[in-house]
């Protein structure tokens, strides 16, 4: 059982502006169209657990892009639109709740998604590996991967690698 953080961030460590605009991640050159291994890890993974301003962001692409199940976290959310039922489902909880439920429906290897969320499950030593790409831009403000509140937790480095000689991804692995 893993929750896995698979993430862009800015050079400075942003995930999005201040609004929750990620323009910034559609202006990276991509010459041949590649996904960087976004492919390989998905499936690698259950479910998505995703924040309900990551949801609205990913609503705003037009085609829903994930074929696994997605499970957005809110306490104010109500309804998924009509046409990602059976794809998306609202959840309520603490990440360790939202965890305990999820593997009683047999989803184990988890997508952890959302600066919220991410953050949520970090402060209770939730994560257990984490990919995180950075894009040669630096926004100055917005919204951070890491808090100054975070919790210290010790990784170990697994990998990382190089796309069109601008994104660095590497991959982490939480020490045990």
């Amino acid at each position: 059982m893993s929750n896995i953080v698979y993430i862009a961030t800015s050079i400075d460590g942003f995930i999005a502006r201040e609004d929750g605009n990620i323009d910034w991640l559609m202006e990276t050159p991509n010459p041949d169209n590649s996904d960087f291994g976004f492919g390989e890890f998905m499936n690698t993974i259950d479910a998505i657990v995703m924040g309900k301003n990551t949801f609205e962001v990913v609503l705003s692409f037009g085609e829903w892009p994930y074929t696994k199940p997605v499970f957005v976290l809110s306490n104010t959310l109500d309804k998924i639109p009509d046409n990602l039922i059976g794809k998306a489902e609202i959840l309520k909880g603490n990440p360790l709740s939202i965890i305990k439920e999820l593997n009683i429906k047999q989803f184990y290897n988890l997508y952890i998604d959302g600066g919220k969320v991410i953050q949520g499950f970090l402060e209770l030593g939730l994560i257990d590996e984490m990919i995180i790409t950075k894009i040669p831009v630096i926004l100055g403000s917005g919204i951070p991967l890491f808090t100054k509140d975070s919790n210290e937790q010790k990784f170990e480095h697994v990998k990382t690698e190089v796309f069109n000689n601008a994104l660095v991804k590497s991959h982490y692995k939480k020490k045990k």
